[in-house]
């Protein structure tokens, strides 16, 4: 372990003492809010200095095999098991440097957010929209194999049954971090059921994982700066709300960014629900001109996520997933789609990780 780490966590351990002393005092337990953050920073603390004690620990072991191996000369059992024991020891050690790295890298403070999902037809036409409805369904998939709650906030749908435009919000743990790389343009090889020569076609749609922000963030925005519109919710399972003027439509007049919500009867749930996709999608905005000018200084492997860098192509012939920031290659296409994203994920959550590691040891960070 390089010292520049080890002096971090020996400093972690010092502060661990720093936290225990201030939660034991009484004036500050009379202070809720400061004390629940110090409760949350103690468990945080402490899991990242016990990790440190196992690992000095481990290096101790280490050390005292090496001994022991070295005064074995001439007895083969013991010297055997001194080995043995280094190896274990060794593996060990290993395996604990790689998380407490890990652990050491910035956090980001969206990841425990819910999120919205937007999907956007693109080049294709009807089949573009055909396969934004692919993608969405491939979303609902997932959240139903992790438990997570879904609902739809709006949709426009095409002729053909597909999506021009369709935004989700997905509530569960830690969804934004595990969806947060979807972000970005996906590119569909297929043969359109509209093709009649059977020709492969390519087309698009893009998507936006957004986090969901909170009710004290969603009260910032200036009324002074909304237009807010009614309208009548048209499109599937609107037959309860075409009766009033129920669904509706957001405008924020500086940015000229627009959300919209038709799902529910209620004309107040509606207005709500807008404005909290309204304030997702300003979040969002200022989120990616921050990371432009960050990508100007360090091109990120995993990208900034914007919608028009191309991520990842479905190839249907060949039932084919090819993740083109990570040169991740999967070949069970149809298991994706049904919602198995899971190796997708893990690899570029482990692909920004070590980027993160990386920029971390060369003092980019």
């Amino acid at each position: 372990m390089k010292d520049s780490l080890r002096q971090q966590f020996e400093r972690l351990a010092h502060r661990l003492d720093e936290i225990e002393a201030m939660l034991s005092d009484p004036v500050i337990a009379g202070e809720m809010n400061r004390f629940r953050a110090l409760t949350r920073e103690h468990s945080e603390v402490s899991a990242l200095v016990e990790l440190f004690r196992q690992f000095k620990t481990r290096e101790c072991d280490a050390q005292a095999a090496r001994t022991l191996l070295d005064q074995s000369a001439g007895d083969p059992d013991m010297a055997g098991l001194a080995q043995d024991e280094i190896n274990e020891a060794l593996a060990d050690l290993d395996r604990l440097h790689q998380t407490l790295q890990t652990s050491l890298l910035p956090k980001d403070p969206d990841d425990a957010r819910n999120a919205f999902i937007e999907i956007r037809a693109g080049t294709g036409g009807d089949e573009s929209a055909l396969f934004a409805a692919d993608i969405a369904r491939m979303y609902l998939r997932h959240a139903e194999r992790r438990g997570w709650r879904t609902e739809l906030m709006s949709e426009s749908v095409s002729d053909l049954g597909g999506y021009k435009e369709v935004v989700l919000r997905i509530e569960g743990d830690n969804v934004y971090g595990q969806l947060k790389f979807e972000s970005g343009g996906h590119r569909v090889q297929r043969v359109p059921v509209t093709e009649t020569q059977g020709r492969i076609h390519t087309s698009a749609c893009t998507v936006a994982v957004l986090p969901e922000p909170d009710e004290a963030e969603e009260v910032q925005l200036n009324p002074a700066d909304l237009r807010i519109d009614t309208f009548r919710a048209s499109g599937a399972g609107g037959q309860h709300v075409n009766k009033t003027d129920s669904a509706i439509r957001v405008t924020h007049l500086p940015t000229g960014l627009v959300a919209e919500c038709q799902d529910d009867r209620s004309q107040h749930r509606n207005k709500a629900k807008a404005l909290s996709v309204l304030t997702a999608r300003l979040r969002d905005k200022d989120r990616t001109e921050r990371a432009t000018k960050d990508a100007a200084t360090r091109k990120g492997l995993i990208g900034s996520g914007d919608r028009s860098d191309r991520i990842r192509t479905y190839n249907f012939p060949q039932g084919r997933l090819t993740d083109h920031r990570i040169n991740l290659t999967l070949y069970k296409l149809q298991a994706v789609l049904d919602g198995d994203i899971d190796e997708v994920v893990s690899s570029l959550q482990a692909a920004s990780a070590a980027e993160q590691l990386a920029a971390l040891e060369s003092g980019e960070t």
